[in-house]
C-alpha cells in the first residue's frame, strides 16, 4: 500500500531525525537488499552552468547544496548548534580565539587517490583567500582580511590563524564553502572549478561527480572507499545519484509525483499543498537573512530615511505573504530569521503595514504633489525607484513583487521592476546603479550581517556606511561570549528596523518532496538533503 501524503514542518531541533517514508517502488531505477540502484533528485539549478559549480567561489546556495556530496568539511554542525568531528578528529582554540588547531584523520583520500592531509587543508584555505580566486562568500567566511594563514604542523595537524579573534570560524568550517578539493586539482585545474565536471570537481565525499551536462544533469557515483562520514557513515547503499536540473517548479513537482524522480527540492508552497499519495513533504525554515529588499541609500530617493521608512510601512507584507505562500512562510520582522541564533523576537509587530503613516512620512519628506498617474512629485521629480531582480524569478516571488508595486502605488510611490539575466544584472549591481534589489541569504552564524551591513561588506547592496555599525559588526565577530554576541546582534536588528536599510519580507523554507521509494534521507541545518543513509526500494 502507498503511504499517504504528509507535510512535516520541521524545527531545527529535529533535523537529525528526519527521514522519508519508503514503502513501494516507483518508476526510477530500483535497488535490492544488498544495496544499489539510482536516486533521482530534481533541483532548480538554473544558474549552475554560469560558473557556479564551485562553492568556494559561488554565492548561490544551490552550489553548496549539490557539491556537499563531494566536499567534506573539518567539522559537522549538529541540529543543536554544537560541532562534531568529521575530517578533523579533535581541535583546540587558543585563549584569545586567534588560533584553531585541528588533528586530522589519517585514513582519508580524495577520489583521485590523493591523500587528505594538513597540506590539503592549507592549499584549499589559501586558495579561497587568494585575490585571484575572486571568492566573496567563502573568503568572508574564512575571515577575509582576518585570515593570517594556515600552518602545516605535521602531516595530520594544522593550525589556522587569524589576526584577531574570529568567533564564527568553526561554523564556517562545517560548510561546503570551506570544503576540500584534491590538491592535484588545485595545482592543475583550479581555473576550471567554476565550470566543474568529472576529474575537476574532486573531493573526499561519499559520492564522486562522474558526468555533467550543463543545464541538464549532474551524475554522482558512489565512492566505494568512503568510511569517514561525520557520524561514522560509510559509502552509500545506492550506486548513483542523478541530479536533474529542472528550473520550472511545475516540472519538479510533476516528476516526483509521477515517480520519474525520487525527490525534488525548492517546491513552492502552492504546489506542495497536495502532491498525492506516497509523497512526503519536508519543510525546514532557513536560518539566515530572510528574503528581503535592499534599499540603496547612495542612489536615488532612498537617501532619505523617511522615504525608506515610508516604503517599508506602505507594503502590506502580512497579507501578501499569507496569500501567496499559503501560510507556509512566516512574515519576517528582522534581518535574522526566527531560526537564526540571536533572533530578536521583540521586533515582531513593531512595523506593521500602515498606509496613513507612510503617507505622513512622505509628506514630511516633501513629496506632497501628485502627477496625473497619482505618483508623488517633489521639485518636478517623480517618486520612483528601480528594482533590479536576478533571473529566473519564481512565480510566487513575481506575484509578491506585483503586490508590493500595487501597495506602493496607492501611496504615490512608483516601483519599476527589471528582471535581468545574470550578466546584465551584474553590470548594474557592481557599480550600484539601482535603487533596490532582492534576495535571501542562508547562514547559521549572524556574522553574515557583516557582509550585508559593513561599509566593506561584499553584499552591502544598501551601501550602508556607518562607523558605529562597522564597530558593532567588528566587535561581534571578535567576541567569543555568545551572550555578548547576541546582545550586539539585537542592537543591529533594532537599528535596521528604524534605519530601514533592508526590508525583510518573509522567511523561506526549504521544501522537499520525497517519494515513498526512498528511505533514510536526512537534512542539514539549511534544509539541504544528505544522502549518507539513503536506500532505495
Amino acid at each position: 500500500m502507498p503511504a499517504a501524503s504528509a507535510r512535516r514542518l520541521l524545527p531545527v531541533a529535529s533535523l537529525a531525525a528526519v527521514t522519508a517514508l519508503a514503502l513501494s517502488a516507483c518508476t526510477a531505477s530500483g535497488g535490492d537488499a544488498e544495496g544499489g540502484g539510482e536516486v533521482v533528485w530534481s533541483i532548480e539549478g538554473a544558474n549552475l552552468s554560469a560558473g557556479h559549480m564551485d562553492p568556494q567561489v559561488s554565492q548561490l546556495d544551490v552550489s553548496g547544496m549539490v557539491q556537499r556530496a563531494v566536499l567534506d568539511s573539518l567539522v559537522f554542525q549538529e541540529d543543536d548548534g554544537s560541532f562534531s568531528p568529521w575530517l578533523a578528529t579533535e581541535w583546540s582554540v587558543s585563549d584569545d580565539s586567534t588560533e584553531y588547531t585541528f588533528t586530522l584523520r589519517d585514513d582519508v583520500t580524495f577520489t583521485d587517490g590523493e591523500a587528505f592531509d594538513a597540506a590539503a587543508v592549507k592549499a584549499n584555505f589559501d586558495r579561497i583567500v587568494d585575490p585571484e580566486t575572486a571568492s566573496a562568500q567563502a573568503a568572508s567566511m574564512l575571515g577575509a582580511d582576518f585570515y593570517a594563514g594556515t600552518e602545516v604542523v605535521d602531516d595530520h595537524t594544522v593550525t589556522v590563524r587569524f589576526t584577531q579573534p574570529y568567533a564564527p570560524f568553526l561554523q564556517a568550517a562545517s560548510t561546503p564553502q570551506l570544503g576540500f578539493y584534491s590538491p592535484a586539482v588545485l595545482e592543475e585545474s583550479a581555473d576550471q572549478l567554476k565550470a566543474g565536471g568529472p576529474g575537476i570537481t574532486v573531493g573526499t565525499g561519499p559520492l564522486e561527480l562522474t558526468e555533467y551536462t550543463p543545464d541538464q544533469e549532474i551524475v554522482y557515483t558512489r565512492n566505494d572507499d568512503y568510511a569517514w562520514g561525520p557520524h561514522g557513515e560509510e559509502a552509500p547503499a545506492f550506486e548513483t545519484l542523478r541530479v536533474e536540473i529542472q528550473p520550472e517548479a511545475s516540472v519538479r513537482t510533476g516528476v516526483v509525483t509521477s515517480g520519474e524522480a525520487d525527490l525534488a527540492s525548492n517546491i513552492p508552497p502552492n504546489l506542495a499543498e497536495d502532491l498525492g499519495d506516497g509523497i512526503t513533504v519536508d519543510s525546514i525554515e532557513y536560518p539566515g537573512l530572510p528574503y528581503s529588499l535592499y534599499l540603496n541609500e547612495k542612489h536615488g530617493v532612498f537617501a532619505d530615511e523617511k522615504v525608506r521608512q515610508a516604503f517599508a510601512r506602505g507594503i502590506d507584507i502580512d497579507a501578501a505573504v499569507e496569500e501567496i505562500f499559503f501560510g507556509q512562510f512566516p512574515r519576517a520582522w528582522s534581518v535574522l530569521s526566527s531560526t537564526t541564533p540571536g533572533y530578536d523576537a521583540a521586533l515582531e509587530g513593531t512595523w506593521a503595514f500602515d498606509a496613513d503613516e507612510a503617507n505622513r512620512l512622505l509628506d514630511e519628506a516633501g513629496w506632497t504633489e501628485r502627477d496625473a498617474d497619482g505618483i508623488r512629485l517633489k521639485d518636478g521629480q517623480r517618486l520612483s525607484a528601480r528594482w533590479i531582480a536576478w533571473t529566473p524569478v519564481p512565480d510566487d516571488r513575481a506575484a509578491l513583487a506585483n503586490a508590493i508595486q500595487s501597495d506602493l502605488k496607492q501611496i504615490g510611490f512608483e516601483v519599476q521592476r527589471e528582471v535581468l539575466e545574470p550578466g546584465a544584472y551584474n553590470e548594474q549591481y557592481e557599480p550600484k546603479t539601482f535603487d533596490l534589489t532582492d534576495w535571501g541569504f542562508s547562514g547559521v552564524d549572524p556574522d553574515f550581517l557583516r557582509a550585508h551591513l559593513h561599509t566593506e561588506g561584499f553584499q552591502n547592496a544598501s551601501q550602508v556606511t556607518d562607523p558605529e555599525i562597522d564597530a558593532l559588526l567588528e566587535t561581534a565577530v571578535a567576541t567569543s561570549d555568545q551572550s555578548e554576541r547576541d546582545d550586539i546582534y539585537t542592537q543591529l536588528q533594532e537599528w535596521n528596523a528604524q534605519y530601514t536599510a533592508i526590508v525583510p519580507l518573509y522567511s523561506p523554507s526549504a521544501i522537499t518532496a520525497v517519494g515513498d521509494r526512498v528511505d533514510g534521507l536526512a537534512y542539514d541545518l539549511y534544509g539541504r538533503p544528505l544522502f549518507y543513509d539513503v536506500t532505495v526500494g
